[in-house]
């Protein structure tokens, strides 16, 4: 018997894959859509390695395997406690309302979709 595609997740793997690479070029860049983070290397270094785990999470999702899935939101919470790190040193100032709800809202989506696929994770094989 064929598979259904669980295009949920598809679409949550994506997107996951889509803002990582928005985090990898915030940066090298230091500002994408507004959003600055501090220069300097430990900056570009921490801002690539969330993205990095962001990607990583997404593609792991793709593979539709369990144990992927339990990395996958293992790469989010990687994630979300590198973006509170990024906050706490400095490395994502925190100096206007646009910063700080931009964070705050970039934080909650990631949490969302790693909430999201734990509650979906019966779909995973």
């Amino acid at each position: 018997m064929r598979q259904r595609r669980a295009w949920d997740i598809i679409t949550i793997a994506a997107l996951m894959i889509l803002f990582g690479l928005a985090e990898v070029v915030t940066s090298y860049t230091h500002a994408f859509f507004g959003v600055t983070t501090a220069l300097g290397i430990i900056s570009t270094a921490a801002g690539a390695l969330t993205g990095a785990l962001y990607v990583a999470a997404g593609v792991l999702c793709l593979s539709m395997k369990r144990w992927a899935a339990t990395l996958a939101i293992a790469c989010l919470v990687a994630d979300i406690l590198g973006r509170i790190a990024m906050v706490v040193t400095g490395l994502f100032p925190i100096n206007s309302a646009y910063q700080i709800v931009a964070m705050s809202i970039g934080t909650t989506v990631a949490a969302a979709f790693g909430l999201y696929i734990w509650a979906k994770r019966s779909s995973f094989r």
